[in-house]
């Protein structure tokens, strides 16, 4: 990780962990907002105006979050406007690196090496790990932010004088409603499967597990209509996605959260297919990518052995 701007370690999986040996995610750090008109969002300064070819979203196809500002990408039909650079899937000694494997960028702005490069000229005294996704500025030359859910929803309304849809991931009669079942997604799933697979005791994997497993089991109920919230695709929808389609191929073995694979959940299984099957999100999957960094972490697979399966998740994807 970069310790005031110096790499000082060698990448691990496990950010750090509490005193009952529960994974601890790092918290994002920069959380600046594309606005239409350039005024301050949420959270942050302004100053960033939606603009076409001013922004550039670096991202690895691995990762669950930096695939949900993908797909809003996709969505909102602004692939025009967002370039988009993909890293390398393996993880590094120096963490996410450019280039070095098929479907992974080179750097096109400044020729970086890793992700990490960006971070320090983004703050050069900048401390914690060089995370994905990065919404970086190429007219100001500064990341703008690097938390995916705050990239979603800009997505989903800054570009919206320059690219305008009827879809609304985040409708403004649903957000209440839709903050409330992200907050449990996020912590029992989403980040659930990494809080069992990153545990370093008993009582914390157990306990991981079984907030994964009670989640699927009322997402599974929950889903009466084609999308959580009935006939609606919101961002909860992507949000659940990006777990699911990665869920038995990595997560199931891998994470050791295998009590059931998705397979086993009707609806939810369904539910899946039909976000994959949705205009452009199957492009953001690459099961390659997928497999190859998450069967690369060491400290859990020592011999980056990968497995060939699952089949059903092989077909969905071959359709």
């Amino acid at each position: 990780m970069l310790v005031n701007g110096k790499w000082t370690s060698d990448w691990q999986p496990v950010q750090k962990a509490d005193e009952k040996g529960r994974f601890v995610r790092q918290v994002s750090s920069f959380r600046n907002w594309i606005t239409p008109d350039g005024s301050a969002g949420p959270t942050g300064e302004g100053g960033f105006a939606a603009e076409a070819g001013r922004y550039r979203l670096y991202v690895a196809l691995i990762c669950p979050w930096a695939s949900r500002s993908l797909i809003a990408r996709k969505l909102k039909g602004l692939e025009a406007l967002i370039p988009v650079t993909v890293v390398n899937p393996v993880l590094s000694d120096q963490g996410w690196q450019f280039g070095g494997y098929p479907g992974a960028d080179d750097d096109p702005l400044f020729g970086a090496r890793h992700l990490h490069e960006l971070y320090t000229r983004a703050d050069p005294r900048f401390t914690g790990r060089a995370t994905v996704p990065v919404l970086w500025d190429m007219k100001r030359n500064v990341l703008v932010n690097n938390e995916s859910a705050d990239i979603l929803r800009m997505f989903d309304t800054a570009f919206e004088g320059l690219v305008p849809s009827d879809l609304r991931l985040y409708p403004d009669d649903l957000g209440p409603q839709i903050d409330e079942l992200n907050a449990v997604i996020y912590d029992r799933l989403n980040n659930g499967v990494y809080k069992a697979g990153f545990a370093s005791s008993q009582t914390a994997y157990d306990e991981a597990v079984e907030g994964v497993f009670e989640t699927l089991d009322m997402l599974e109920e929950r889903l009466s209509g084609d999308f959580l919230f009935g006939d609606r695709l919101t961002e909860t929808d992507i949000r659940t996605f990006v777990t699911l389609i990665r869920f038995d191929a990595a997560y199931h073995g891998l994470f050791k959260t295998n009590r059931r694979q998705i397979a086993a959940y009707p609806r939810l299984h369904r539910h899946m297919l039909r976000i994959l099957n949705l205009p452009g999100v199957r492009e953001t999957v690459n099961m390659d990518h997928i497999t190859a960094g998450y069967y690369a972490i060491k400290a859990l697979n020592p011999t980056s052995i990968r497995p060939v399966g699952p089949d059903h998740i092989a077909q969905a994807l071959a359709v």
